[in-house]
């Protein structure tokens, strides 16, 4: 699971960073807001901790911009200021969740679990522009690159258009004709091309991780979901 951290004391940006390793996340760090929108937006995390005091983007102001392109991103604000109108405001910016420093490792990595158990199940996919994002898959619309967990995926042309579509129409059932029809331009879907296009894809994105993105449902299609 990786995490984004945008914490400008680097002091307890370290020492937050040691103890989640220590329970097994990947971590990355950003000691200030500009780079933390930065990280957030050009790259896949499974959710971000972020202090409100930060220089060049303050946390709340960061929350909002983040929260307008990612809706279902976990959000953690970790901060010393506690009063409950600093905690609606914080909420109020688009968090999840509030906590308030100094806290227990064991507190933050309950904190964690809880909202990702939440999240899971209901996977979707972020559009920001150009960048295809679900559960832990990233396409770039314009350089054409598609990675997972940060490996780069090798398509073909068409191959790269079937994933596209199966993206853009997550958890939902997609028919041979249907799939013919947006992404071969043509309504024959009589012949087997699609299921060998859906295996080729599967031994791409699928083989060789745990987390299996493309479903056959025997006599309707195929599903494109985290399972």
């Amino acid at each position: 699971m990786h995490i984004l951290v945008i914490e400008d004391e680097q002091r307890v940006a370290e020492m937050i960073r040691k103890g989640l390793e220590e329970q097994g996340f990947r971590i990355t760090l950003a000691y200030d807001g500009e780079m933390g929108k930065k990280l957030a937006l050009n790259s896949t995390f499974d959710l971000i901790i972020m202090d409100i005091i930060l220089p060049k983007i303050n946390g709340l102001d960061l929350c909002k911009q983040i929260r307008s392109v990612l809706p279902d991103c976990p959000i953690i604000m970790l901060t010393a200021l506690g009063t409950t109108d600093d905690k609606v405001e914080g909420f109020d910016a688009g968090a999840n969740d509030y906590l308030v420093k100094p806290f227990d490792f064991r507190e933050l990595h309950a904190r964690i679990r809880a909202l990702t158990k939440r999240n899971q199940g209901s996977q979707h996919t972020y559009s920001q522009g150009f960048l295809l994002r679900f559960a832990d898959m990233e396409m770039n619309l314009q350089t054409k690159i598609v990675k997972r967990e940060d490996v780069v995926i090798d398509l073909t042309p068409k191959e790269f258009r079937l994933l596209e579509y199966m993206m853009k129409n997550p958890e939902r059932v997609l028919s041979r004709t249907e799939i013919a029809e947006k992404v071969w331009d043509t309504f024959d879907s009589g012949t087997n091309f699609i299921d060998v296009y859906i295996n080729y894809l599967r031994k791409k994105i699928d083989k060789n991780f745990p987390t299996k993105l493309i479903h056959t449902r025997s006599g309707m299609g195929f599903i494109f979901k985290a399972e």
